[in-house]
């Protein structure tokens, strides 16, 4: 997983907890709704690009 990556997969899911906090607190549903879709979203990322990370280590330590 490259660092550009991960930074983008993190802005996504902490732009997702504003989002859910923000509709939260002022009691709009629909934002908070769209927050943690854009959190879930941005932590199945996360855990697809660490399965591709852990494929590569395999990979890698087989090679060796």
């Amino acid at each position: 997983m490259s660092f550009d990556d991960k930074a983008e997969n993190k802005t996504q899911e902490l732009k997702g907890e504003a989002k859910e906090r923000w509709g939260g607190a002022t009691g709009n549903e629909s934002l908070q709704a769209e927050g943690a879709a854009d959190k879930s979203e941005s932590r199945i990322k996360q855990a697809g690009e660490h399965i591709k990370d852990a494929a590569h280590s395999v990979k890698d330590a087989f090679k060796k």
